[in-house]
């Protein structure tokens, strides 16, 4: 690759629960007079995705539990919210109470095994002020019908990354990650390949998924309602049998558990 160019996809309505998010996005782009080519990558906000899906909540519909308000007075959270994050999640992994901060942290790792804040339970970019935005069911399969539903409509074959915003271990700020991805390889696994110099590599595994769309975070604002962004010129070898989960470390390997 010598070059690769990004695109935003202006103009997506405010997305609701049941809209055919594929098809807004099809005539979106043919309203924008961009078309879709072999090879082109879509990074699709998950917030539009779990909107779509109706993976959504609102705080009033909420009986807290009696561990989530014990928990929730730890962290100075809302017990409600922090209901829904328990209810999302395989186990709580950090509980932290900021002594400069209002709020707390948790840290949990998701049913679906990213470990994130909150369980990636998330009030932005909310239609109303008591709802709660949650990840989609299954991210990959949301992926593979965006993927298929453009690629039959343009005629290619492309690759669909669903990405979030996540906090990071051991660096401040947030990054955007994958965390559904159909055709586009999740990770490339270059163990017995040779390095510029001949020098065989042993470890090296680029996260490409993530590295797509942590580039997507450069357009896709929390302020700019750029939800899709259309990177063309990227070089990658499609595979069905990628998923978002190869990215997840094994828990016998985290070295700090």
């Amino acid at each position: 690759m010598s070059s690769v160019n990004m695109h935003t996809l202006d103009g997506l309505p405010n997305i609701k629960h049941g809209d055919d998010l594929p098809e807004l996005i099809y005539h979106q782009l043919v309203s924008n007079n961009q078309s879709l080519i072999d090879g082109d990558v879509l990074v699709v906000a998950q917030k539009v995705v779990s909107k779509a899906e109706g993976a959504t909540c609102l705080l009033s519909d909420i009986t807290p539990t009696a561990d989530a308000i014990e928990l929730a007075n730890k962290v100075n959270k809302d017990p409600r919210k922090v209901a829904v994050i328990l209810s999302e999640s395989k186990r709580v992994v950090k509980v932290h109470k900021h002594p400069n901060a209002n709020e707390g942290i948790l840290i949990t790792e998701h049913k679906l095994g990213h470990i994130s804040a909150n369980a990636a339970v998330d009030e932005s970019n909310s239609d109303q002020a008591d709802q709660l935005i949650l990840l989609p069911k299954d991210p990959d399969a949301s992926a593979r019908h965006i993927a298929d539903y453009l690629g039959d409509k343009f005629n290619c074959h492309i690759g669909v990354i669903i990405s979030d915003t996540f906090g990071r271990p051991w660096r401040l700020g947030q990054t955007n990650v994958a965390i559904g991805v159909a055709n586009v390889p999740a990770i490339i696994r270059m163990e017995g390949d040779v390095d510029a110099w001949g020098r065989p590599l042993a470890v090296t595994a680029p996260a490409f998924a993530d590295e797509i769309a942590a580039a997507s975070g450069l357009l896709m604002s929390k302020q700019g309602k750029c939800p899709v962004i259309l990177f063309r010129g990227l070089r990658w070898q499609s595979d069905p049998f990628h998923s978002a989960q190869d990215l997840l470390r094994p828990t016998k390997e985290d070295l700090f558990a």
